[in-house]
């Protein structure tokens, strides 16, 4: 595996400080927010200086219930060439369900959302990744996600759901430090067992971030100071293998560069103080690599591959129904499935909810300036009844002709508003600035409402 070195996650808020970060080997850009072909000028100035970006997908959802999408996988193709990227990434996550496979509605959940550890989500899982990488042009390296709740009756563990899955498809690893340190707190699951047991001779580079703790729950916010207890476990990884690279991710609330520059230095003794730690140690024992017998401990024997035991199509049909029952609780109210916890559910569609309201502010900055104070609480009413079935633009199109068709807001200037800037964007092409089209299409409007 290609030697990535230290990295940041590059975001549009910080190109600048990035460009000026001494010590920078890598980037990581999210894929869904980059253009192929008009790439941002500073990713193409990092590149002529030498500097590798890697395309870090968020919206493929390779552990759902569907197959891959071609568009999507096209498009992070598309981005790989563009960027001359060694690799791209993606997550063991799901981020959609309903549809076809269960002939209900479909609901987009604009998160990532676990897979259960079970052999069904593995076999699909597998087989995603298969047509994954026959689409890309580059390796696909998979990451473990940061979880609020669990799924009843899971049959692996974490380290050993991620061992059969880079053993029986050749995948490399994203290991997120800061996500295990947050299943720890949140489901109880031990980093070092995972670490144990995971296939490390797969490990194709490492993320470090922040979050914080509130009523128990850990939130894997990526906008505060990592905390010591993640870099301790980076510090145990580093002492089982050398990371081909690690990169630091921050998403919100930016700190300074002087800040981030100290992030990364402390992200670097924590690394080192991992291969001090294996250079002492006298017989480390040896981690079984894919192929090897596992130990007594734990990985259980492998089970079967789905291209030898009648194929996916049942255990896609199971998994589709219950991700669209998770779902269906965490965006549309439904009762929560029989097994999960029905506290953990409210604080995940919570959280689900206050990002989405989050999103859209980004993605239609109009609204909360139109709305003003009164956004925040009239969005969080909209999403109550209506679950997002596409992407956060027409998201927050929906919700403007939700409120203008309840006649709100209730001041009629900021209504009209409101009204002129759903019309320019509703429709299939931009309304023209021309006076006189837009006269047209004014007295069109009024010969209909008569």
């Amino acid at each position: 595996m290609e030697r990535l070195g230290t990295g940041i996650g590059w975001r549009p808020e910080i190109a600048d400080a990035v460009e000026e970060m001494p010590g920078i080997d890598w980037v990581e850009a999210v894929a869904e927010n980059v253009c192929p072909a008009h790439l941002p000028e500073s990713l193409l100035r990092l590149r002529r200086r030498g500097v590798t970006v890697v395309p870090h997908g968020v919206s493929l959802g390779l552990g759902g219930a569907d197959r891959p999408d071609e568009g999507r996988l096209t498009a992070l193709a598309e981005r790989a060439q563009a960027l001359g990227s060694p690799l791209v990434t993606e997550h063991i996550a799901f981020v959609r369900a309903g549809g076809v496979l269960t002939a209900s509605p479909r609901l987009e959940a604009g998160h990532l959302l676990p897979v259960p550890r079970t052999r069904d989500a593995l076999d699909v899982l597998c087989e995603n990744v298969r047509i994954a990488q026959e689409a890309l042009p580059v390796p696909l390296a998979v990451e473990n996600i940061a979880a609020l709740l669990a799924w009843p009756d899971e049959e692996l563990t974490e380290g050993q759901f991620l061992y059969e899955l880079a053993d029986r498809t050749g995948v490399r690893l994203l290991i997120d430090v800061a996500n295990l340190h947050t299943n720890h707190v949140n489901r109880g699951e031990d980093p070092a067992r995972a670490l144990a047991e995971l296939p490390l001779e797969a490990l194709a580079y490492v993320h470090v971030a922040g979050g914080f703790e509130r009523d128990g729950v850990w939130h894997d916010s990526h906008a505060h100071p990592v905390p010591r207890p993640v870099l301790d476990i980076l510090t145990d990884l580093a002492s089982r293998v050398a990371p081909p690279g690690v990169l630091l991710e921050c998403d919100e609330n930016f700190p300074e560069p002087a800040e981030m520059e100290r992030e990364l230095a402390t992200i670097g003794s924590a690394v080192e103080s991992g291969r001090t730690a294996a250079r002492r140690a006298a017989d480390p024992a040896p981690t079984p690599g894919p192929g090897q017998a596992p130990d007594a401990g734990g990985r259980g024997a492998p089970g079967p591959d789905a291209r030898t035991a009648g194929g996916t199509e049942p255990a896609r049909q199971r998994l589709a129904l219950a991700q669209t029952s998770l779902l269906s609780a965490l965006v549309a109210g439904t009762p929560a499935p029989e097994g999960f916890d029905r506290v953990r559910i409210g604080v995940q569609a919570r959280s689900l909810a206050a990002k989405r309201a989050d999103v859209v502010a980004k993605v239609a900055p109009e609204l909360p300036v139109l709305l003003g104070e009164g956004y925040r609480t009239a969005f969080l009413a909209y999403a109550q009844s209506h679950p997002m079935t596409a992407g956060y633009r027409q998201d927050a199109l929906e919700f403007a002709e939700s409120l203008l068709l309840a006649g709100r807001p209730r001041n009629a200037g900021v209504r009209r508003e409101l009204r002129e800037w759903w019309l320019d964007r509703s429709g299939p092409a931009p309304r023209s600035r021309r006076p006189a089209v837009r006269v047209a299409r004014a007295a069109q409007r009024v010969l209909l409402r008569r």
